[in-house]
């Protein structure tokens, strides 16, 4: 069972049992007042589909009326690493990540009502340590930092939000020194953790005292919120609802916990119970913590009326009505504060899945619009419900659409389609809502596409699909950039494009570059990291082994083998001693009737289709030969469609590399046997057999026609890595081009690729046929 099928399996029962466990225990839940419980039921039923539809283990939520909170619940599973341990309530614990930079701004609002901070004098005036380099003549002021206006980057060098090495603020901040602005202060809002770091040691430094005992004594308390704060005390861990870190090609884990030297931009543990209460208090004025007239300017925009900062409060509105609140994401979690000041309404959302604020800002958008109709005793409103698109339209409609920075890619993948934006951002999930196009998926909701035929309306532009043509092999000055840099829970993954390096950042959100010198390239003025240089470090080779972002170094992820190299593990035990104990075992006893088994040799029925059958030989991730020569069989009617799919690809000047089809049911076993634990997804479990033993599953690649070479691929075969998932998004156009020309072409005559392995297909009828155990000199020659 995948991951995804466990989390849905598990989610699927904890929601039931939720909700018996939110009757038995009425302290970790609120039940609906009067007016608000039609609404939550429908809202129930929405909350329970998002979570199985996107795989979100646990999530909580909490609805407020003015000085009340109206409705709190939990859903689904409360995780410790791998460990259940129970039902989600509102009173879990959450890392909420920035929704902590509005505890940071109250804190330095009490300290400017007590005249000890002017908004508009430059923080050197206070903080004379901190001096970044300021080519452009202006002050950074307290209140540039408030509104993410200062021109400071995304992270400090030390202690973001990447880096799980131990800092204090004070050394984080100092850290900032070694970079430079990015903007003009005060000339553009671009968003800045660094920022809120700066505001912390402020904090600390007019206060005397910890920025987390300063919070706890100004702010949290005031609030009435001793079951939040800034450090991880002992009781809140023990209720803390770990998160989960994934991406969209395969990887899922538990998230990493380790504090964030900047604290005071995302540090805050706290329950949507306790964050209830802070929206009580707004609600309030205030609550003794502010003033309401210093309250009511957090809330005013600061750089114009259509600026989305106030005072590190983020500005919207929903139905016409003004919002203010903000958003949270941190490894393994999304937050969503949102609030509709004059009608005094708000509501928290938090989720233990990283990056699904998508999900968390809709439910938090659908609950205040039936809260508002709710309280003025109107209808409810219907919630949109998109469907899956039509495997037929699907396969219709996917190609490239426009070119240039507005160009569209739709693609049909596993039973989806996704689109992808040229200019950037994520590669999301699309569905229909009537005859539109309408992204749906745990990182995008709402953006809308209507297909026109052979045409695509894309906001205001109306692009024409284009013909598909094999790219361009990527320019070789960019050869040894592509590749991962930084930590495996946030890797930077460098990759080609349509002609231009493309950086893809927390894991879904990809950035077109601006090359800017041989080395340097330049993040587009949006986003993330909007502005930011990443200059990458090379070996004598040319072959970049780290790079710098910001100030911030990411060393290369080693996840690939050196070229021409072939990819090994470490067997966990001898070979020779795992070949005698497979040899001696006996296969899994098949109770089930099965088709008589009828293997052919691939190269006896198609004289274009060639053999690389790595296991024949030393050259493979063990290092060890498993089969005494390089042969390839399959099951006649998967070996028949095989030769079809290798016509279509003759047609395109492509022939088939076959590495591996029918495997010995032992060699599985040694496989088995001698993998690690943290690499089993790549190697089949004998207890069931695998496909390969069956004699309908293949491994295999592509060569070119014309000088008879393997072409290039965007990993290596039988790589146990990332880069060796089916969707994995880098490397070059054209390597991704070739993985989909295989794919496809496999796919239409009854394939079906493995996720987890580009090069490993199983015949639909792979269940029709038993695990067998015989040695190639067994079979027939």
């Amino acid at each position: 069972m995948t991951s995804q099928a466990l989390f849905r399996r598990l989610a699927a029962a904890a929601l039931l049992g939720s909700l018996a466990a939110g009757r038995a225990a009425a302290q970790d839940s609120i039940p609906a007042a009067d007016r608000y419980q039609a609404a939550t039921a429908r809202l129930g039923e929405f909350i329970t589909r998002q979570m199985a539809d996107k795989d979100i283990p646990g999530l909580s939520i909490a609805l407020v009326d003015d000085q009340q909170t109206v409705w709190a619940r939990g859903f689904g599973v409360r995780y410790a690493q791998d460990s259940t341990l129970g039902p989600v309530t509102a009173k879990s614990v959450y890392r909420v990540a920035s929704v902590s930079k509005l505890f940071t701004a109250l804190a330095v609002m009490r300290l400017v009502e007590q005249k000890k901070i002017d908004l508009d004098q430059p923080v050197s005036r206070y903080l004379p340590e901190f001096h970044p380099a300021n080519p452009f003549n202006r002050a950074i002021t307290v209140r540039m930092l408030l509104t993410h206006r200062s021109g400071l980057g995304r992270e400090p060098p030390v202690g973001g939000l990447g880096d799980s090495t131990s800092h204090s603020l004070a050394e984080a901040i100092a850290s900032l020194n070694d970079t430079r602005l990015v903007y003009r202060p005060d000339t553009h809002t671009k968003y800045s953790n660094a920022g809120f770091g700066v505001l912390g040691l402020l904090v600390e430094k007019m206060a005397g005292d910890s920025f987390a005992a300063v919070e706890r004594r100004e702010v949290l308390g005031p609030l009435g919120m001793s079951g939040s704060d800034f450090a991880p005390r002992p009781d809140l861990l023990a209720q803390l609802a770990y998160g989960r870190i994934w991406a969209p090609y395969g990887r899922e884990e538990p998230a990493p916990v380790f504090d964030f030297g900047i604290s005071p931009a995302a540090n805050l543990y706290t329950s949507v119970l306790e964050l209830g209460r802070f929206e009580s208090a707004l609600f309030a004025g205030g609550r003794g913590v502010v003033s309401p007239d210093v309250l009511s300017s957090m809330l005013q925009p600061q750089a114009g009326p259509s600026s989305p900062f106030g005072l590190a409060f983020e500005l919207g509105s929903l139905e016409g009505h003004r919002t203010a609140g903000h958003g949270g994401v941190a490894f393994g979690y999304a937050t969503t504060v949102l609030t509709v000041p004059e009608q005094k309404l708000g509501v928290v959302v938090v989720a233990t899945q990283y990056w699904t604020n998508a999900v968390t800002d809709r439910i938090a958008r659908e609950t205040l619009r039936m809260a508002m109709a709710a309280k003025a005793g109107a209808s409810l409103p219907r919630i949109e419900q998109p469907d899956s698109v039509p495997a037929e339209l699907a396969r219709r409609l996917a190609g490239h659409y426009g070119s240039g920075e507005g160009a569209v890619d739709l693609e049909f993948e596993f039973d989806r389609l996704f689109a992808t934006w040229s200019s950037g951002g994520p590669r999301s999930e699309v569905r229909l809502l009537g005859d539109t196009l309408v992204t749906d998926d745990r990182v995008s909701y709402g953006r809308r596409l209507l297909p026109l035929g052979t045409r695509l309306v894309s906001g205001r532009d109306t692009l024409m699909k284009v013909v598909e043509r094999q790219p361009p092999a990527a320019p070789a000055r960019w050869e040894g950039l592509i590749g991962e840099y930084g930590p495996p829970y946030g890797p930077l993954v460098i990759l080609e494009r349509d002609g231009r390096l493309v950086a893809q950042r927390a894991m879904i959100i990809f950035y077109p570059l601006s090359e800017m010198g041989r080395d340097t390239f330049q993040f587009p003025p949006q986003g993330l990291y909007d502005g930011e240089r990443v200059v990458f470090i090379r070996d004598s080779s040319g072959r970049a082994i780290g790079a710098n972002q910001g100030g911030v170094v990411l060393p290369r992820r080693q996840i690939e083998p050196e070229a021409g190299a072939v990819f090994r593990i470490a067997p966990m035990r001898p070979v020779e001693e795992l070949r005698a104990e497979a040899l001696a075992a006996t296969p899994p006893v098949d109770t089930v009737p099965r088709l008589a088994p009828d293997l052919v040799e691939l190269t006896t029925i198609d004289s274009t289709i060639h053999l690389d059958v790595r296991y024949a030989t030393t050259r493979n991730f063990m290092g060890a030969a498993f089969y005494s020569e390089p042969r390839a069989f399959m099951q006649r009617p998967a070996a028949e469609a095989l030769v079809r799919a290798a016509a279509t690809l003759r047609r395109q000047g492509y022939g088939l590399l076959i590495h591996d089809a029918y495997r010995p049911w032992y060699v599985t076993k040694m496989f088995w046997d001698a993998t690690p634990l943290a690499q089993r997804i790549f190697v089949a479990n004998p207890r069931n057999g695998s496909r390969h033993n069956r004699g309908a599953a293949v491994d295999l690649s592509l060569y070119s026609l014309k000088d008879g070479k393997p072409v290039s691929m965007v990993s290596t075969y039988d790589e146990f890595s990332p880069r060796a998932y089916a969707d994995y998004p880098g490397g070059t156009s054209l390597e991704r081009w070739h993985r989909e020309l295989l794919r496809r072409a496999m796919e239409a005559e009854g394939f079906v690729v493995y996720t987890a392995e580009w090069w490993h297909f199983d015949y639909k009828d792979w269940r029709q046929y038993p695990v067998l155990n015989l040695t190639f000199e067994q079979l027939k020659p």
